[in-house]
């Protein structure tokens, strides 16, 4: 991808400086549909939160810390982070030094996509040292000024998805079936981002499934529970409106949130950011 990086498991040399002090993140800006970004941290970095996505990075120099399941663990360069979805967890500095880094958030239903029903992978402690898994990560992540065309990025996301059920060591259990049609049925319409308020009972509807079973089924095959999916969608609109220069109010009436405090709630549990400051980090001006 990038000129002189090195094999898979030999780490990654940290990038040239950007020129820029203190904390910051980079946002990709290419083909690929999900966020990509690069990020440094001296210190303190996120608040407790979690994803609806896979977080699947890379420490490109220094000790990235976070508390996860339980433990603190420790990335260093040549591993592999694999956040599941739904699983609370921080980030801090490990080091005076502090941390690089790449990150990807891939949905649940992109790995789907590739696996076609079956649980998804977990990595145990979020942090593998598996080699394939590394390499097919790696070229996920090149730097963020870089382009990854769209055919790429789906023959990568293949190598992903297989490569995460290698490392997680996955065996295929007897138990009960899940219904997948039904379920991404229930998630196509979340997606789409409806408007009014959205209940079980229209979902059980939409996709001819009895409700807990439906619930039981989106969580298992797609990492989350339905309404915390519907959410992130609504803070991803708002994202999108926020580096558009839309009010932080309009973007969350836009989105379906209930008013500004409500949005700005629920970006913090999400992002472990207020919108205020992802969108100083990121670069962007906040609209008043």
């Amino acid at each position: 991808m990038t000129s002189g990086q090195p094999s898979a498991g030999a780490g990654i040399i940290e990038p040239p400086t950007l020129g820029r002090r203190g904390d910051w993140i980079a946002v990709a800006e290419d083909a690929v549909p999900f966020e990509r970004i690069e990020a440094f941290f001296a210190g303190h970095a996120y608040e407790p939160h979690r994803h609806d996505t896979y977080a699947i990075g890379q420490t490109l120099s220094g000790v990235q810390s976070f508390r996860y399941r339980g433990a603190d663990r420790f990335s260093l360069p040549g591993r592999t982070m694999v956040l599941h979805p739904d699983e609370l967890h921080d980030g801090h500095a490990g080091s005076d030094d502090g941390f690089r880094y790449r990150m990807i958030y891939i949905e649940p239903a992109a790995i789907q996509s590739v696996l076609g029903g079956r649980p998804l992978p977990f990595i145990k402690g979020g942090i593998s040292p598996d080699p394939r898994l590394f390499a097919a990560v790696h070229a996920l992540l090149p730097a963020t000024d870089a382009r990854i065309e769209a055919l790429e990025f789906d023959d990568g996301l293949f190598e992903l998805a297989h490569a995460l059920e290698a490392a997680a060591g996955v065996t295929s259990p007897p138990g009960r079936a899940l219904d997948y049609r039904s379920a991404e049925r229930a998630r196509l319409y979340l997606h789409d981002l409806p408007e009014g308020t959205v209940t079980l009972d229209m979902l059980e509807a939409i996709s001819g499934r009895d409700r807990w079973g439906l619930n039981r089924d989106f969580r298992r095959l797609f990492g989350t529970s339905p309404y915390r999916y519907l959410v992130q969608r609504r803070l991803e609109a708002v994202k999108t409106d926020l580096r558009r220069g839309i009010s932080p109010a309009e973007a969350a009436l836009d989105a379906g949130f209930a008013d500004q405090a409500h949005m700005s709630r629920h970006f913090k549990k999400a992002f472990g950011l207020s919108p205020g400051r992802w969108l100083r980090m990121a670069g962007t001006p906040v609209s008043r």
